[in-house]
């Protein structure tokens, strides 16, 4: 590799690392927790999980979950209703002062799916996992946020890039790991950056590349609604919202009835809302492999007649963005999976704690930066050719 070719890609990892590293080591911090969000929720709320009854028992109907949850709060309306993914006899219904408003203004009640009785009111927006997410998503800045994060993500994967071609040079006659011991703590810090960084190369990867489709979430959302919502809402478009739509447990029925094997229901949306539009329920199926739970299949029930009038899989922009999702905190192998990613973490707050001590502690002279490392070290004799 010649010296011009080096010094272009030792200036593109060198400046894509310093830009980001401060805002990586914040996510991969905030991050670790986060591996364990759900198990972390499980038993801060253990108090909501419905008491155990004989195999079999009956689910109530969504007409009696939703009296219930409108008994509780009546000057408010219920834009959807969700199952736990861990546990179908528990159900939760979001509640808000209007079927479009934001999300974080909605709460939820946790309801036994089979009594129909009110377990409690969660409040997710609360507490330090609170707290954590939301520095992790977008920084407590929304939508800026979110985005300031993606370029970050960006940033990473170009040091992904830049790092690994240096890397191959850098390591010409060296075995592969060697630390050597015997040279000055800068040479060894440098090694050992090396090293934790080309064991981490495809986790980064990965989790960088998921990190960033999760900051575009909002968008993607946006070119769904107007994009194949928008197109399975068309003939309806010119038609005023039903005045007394059908009762919720039609369009649930007439979903399941109609759900390929293998789906089950994830979320029911009502009428007026973002999910669904202006005439339609919208229920949105899920498969019941770990795999596939979080592909859905959106049914839209038209309010007035009851009947099913569109169904058809997510786009594969969507799919992606779902799988992203859990795949970003290993949220698909059970607990193994979850350790695994917490230790991977763990190595890359290392390699980024060695970066920044490389970049601190390189030598001012231009005439190193020229050299044979990665840092500007004179440390092995002619990666560069």
């Amino acid at each position: 590799m010649r010296a011009r070719t080096v010094r272009i890609w030792y200036k593109v990892h060198r400046w894509t690392s310093i830009v980001s590293t401060a805002f990586l080591l914040m996510l991969c911090i905030t991050g670790l927790p986060l591996v364990f969000y759900h198990d972390i929720l499980h038993w801060q709320h253990a108090d909501l999980q419905p008491p155990p009854m004989s195999a079999g028992t009956p689910e109530a109907s969504l007409t009696k979950v939703a009296a219930a949850a409108q008994a509780r709060h009546p000057d408010s309306v219920i834009p959807f209703i969700s199952w736990d993914e861990d546990d179908r006899n528990l159900i939760f219904v979001g509640m808000s002062k209007a079927y479009d408003s934001p999300p974080e203004t909605i709460r939820l009640l946790a309801v036994d799916a089979r009594t129909a009785e009110i377990l409690g009111e969660p409040n997710l927006n609360e507490g330090i996992m609170y707290v954590l997410r939301t520095l992790h998503v977008d920084m407590f800045a929304g939508i800026p946020g979110k985005l300031f994060l993606g370029v970050m993500g960006l940033l990473l994967l170009a040091a992904i890039v830049s790092g690994t071609v240096l890397y191959a040079p850098f390591m010409r006659r060296l075995d592969f790991g060697s630390i050597r011991y015997d040279k000055g703590r800068r040479t060894r810090w440098l090694d050992l950056h090396n090293l934790l960084g080309i064991v981490t190369l495809a986790w980064l990867s990965v989790v960088g590349a998921t990190g960033v489709i999760n900051t575009w979430a909002d968008s993607i959302f946006k070119i769904w609604q107007f994009g194949q919502l928008a197109d399975m809402i068309a003939p309806y478009k010119d038609l005023p919202p039903p005045s007394k739509p059908v009762d919720v447990d039609i369009a649930y029925r007439a979903a399941k009835a109609a759900a390929p094997e293998g789906r089950v229901p994830s979320f029911l949306t009502y009428p007026k809302t973002l999910f669904s539009g202006q005439h339609h329920y919208g229920i949105f199926l899920r498969g019941e492999e770990h795999v596939t739970a979080k592909l859905l299949t959106p049914v839209l029930v038209d309010a007035q007649t009851g009947q099913i009038t569109d169904m058809r899989r997510m786009p594969w922009y969507v799919d992606a963005l779902f799988v992203s999702q859990p795949l970003h905190f290993g949220d698909y192998g059970g607990m193994p999976m979850k350790i695994i990613w917490v230790i991977l973490d763990l190595i890359s707050i290392a390699v980024l704690v060695t970066g920044l001590y490389l970049f601190f502690t390189r030598r001012k002279s231009p005439d190193a930066q020229l050299g044979f490392g990665l840092t500007g070290e004179k440390v092995i004799a002619a990666p560069v050719t």
